[in-house]
């Protein structure tokens, strides 16, 4: 039962447990025998422990999203963010919509969720690698300047062969005649550690890309890869992608449709409604390029607040290398659409950054509408 004065029921100190990782505290917590558990999802990690021991143990679990929160927080008038107001606001806000499971976050089944820390943990490795490469080019230049600029490509599953030479682990004919004849001034031991360092960290995404590769080959995935493969996306961003939107039916209607609402049209608009793409709106919230509009006056503000950073990063690098280049559209009929779309002569001055963020926006009402067709018909 919501209590009528909140902000009273939550000062008692008493009502609140708590409860840290371990043995004895989680068996505490299973002994409160809860139906349903509320949760904010604070990262992949730190939840994870929690959420998983309360799906085994038969717990519904129900997620709750950062702005959600905060907006209900401040809603009940609660203090400054801390873990008292924030259990309190998880709590209050689980009774308040308990009806209403939209108002939650979607919960991945255990396929896509390791579809998704694989993605992140591909996403981290490469993070790692690119310093460790800079530093390593800034010491070839006066070591072995050769090479020091030579685009090092790993090729399917396999670590480039530069790389275990350049760590003393393999001999290499072609680079060892180089070598002999090298202007530098001779390679250190720092650079054979960072190849070293390169050879690990390629060789447990050789690791992740295998498992990743093989997650993606299930039955469930097939029209959405379908669509994807369309869209040119490649095999990363289509674990990404698909971690994010799957199930599709989450943002459909319970007759599988997308929800179409109308509302009544403004004063500027000739007709007397407008049209609402709820389902297509939340699709691309989901995907981080849906602008949201704070107005005050005649002040007028769109920025992009919500959803996967993962994502739009996935589209930015979309647009650059398969809607910009005039070889990663080729033969490609959507992204052909999408390319004529973005230089339309109506966009002519548009800033690059908002001209990219808005096509990034139009290919994901794209995208969604070819999934509608694939999977809704």
């Amino acid at each position: 039962m919501l209590p009528n004065e909140p902000r009273q029921f939550y000062i008692d100190r008493s009502l609140y447990h708590h409860f840290e990782a371990n043995s004895s505290d989680v068996k505490a917590l299973l002994a409160l025998k809860p139906d349903i558990a509320v949760l904010e999802p604070t990262g992949v990690n730190y939840s994870k422990i929690w959420s998983t021991v309360l799906i085994d143990h038969g717990i519904e679990v129900r997620l709750i999203g950062h702005n959600a929160l905060a907006t209900h927080r401040d809603h009940l008038g609660l203090p400054d963010k801390e873990d008292e107001t924030d259990s309190f606001a998880l709590a209050h806000y689980g009774l308040s919509n308990i009806d209403r499971p939209k108002k939650f976050l979607i919960i991945r089944d255990k396929v896509t969720q390791r579809v998704r820390e694989l993605s992140l943990r591909l996403e981290h490795l490469n993070r790692v690698q690119n310093p460790i490469i800079n530093r390593m080019r800034q010491d070839l230049s006066w070591q072995f300047p050769e090479i020091s600029h030579q685009a090092i490509r790993r090729s399917g599953y396999t670590v480039p062969i530069f790389y275990r030479w350049l760590a003393g682990l393999r001999p290499w004919k072609r680079y060892d005649n180089l070598y002999e004849k090298t202007i530098g001034l001779g390679l250190t031991d720092t650079v054979r550690k960072h190849a070293k360092r390169l050879i690990d960290l390629q060789s447990e995404e050789i690791e992740i890309e295998q498992e990743l590769t093989e997650l993606m080959q299930h039955e469930r995935f097939k029209p959405y890869l379908k669509v994807l493969i369309k869209f040119g996306f490649g095999k990363r961003q289509q674990a990404i992608l698909i971690s994010q939107i799957y199930p599709f039916e989450n943002f459909l209607d319970e007759d599988n449709k997308p929800i179409v609402v109308f509302k009544p049209a403004t004063k500027r608009s000739k007709n007397k409604y407008t049209k609402r793409y709820l389902s297509r709106r939340r699709f691309e919230k989901m995907l981080g390029v849906a602008p949201t509009e704070s107005s005050s006056g005649k002040k007028q503000e769109k920025k992009v607040r919500f959803g996967s950073d993962l994502c739009r990063k996935t589209l930015w690098q979309w647009i650059f290398t398969r809607v910009e280049t005039t070889k990663g559209r080729r033969n490609n009929d959507v992204l052909k659409d999408l390319y004529e779309w973005m230089h339309d002569p109506q966009r002519k001055g548009t800033p690059i950054r908002l001209l990219r963020l808005k096509t990034a926006s139009k290919g994901v009402r794209m995208l969604f509408d070819h999934l509608v067709l694939e999977l809704c018909t």
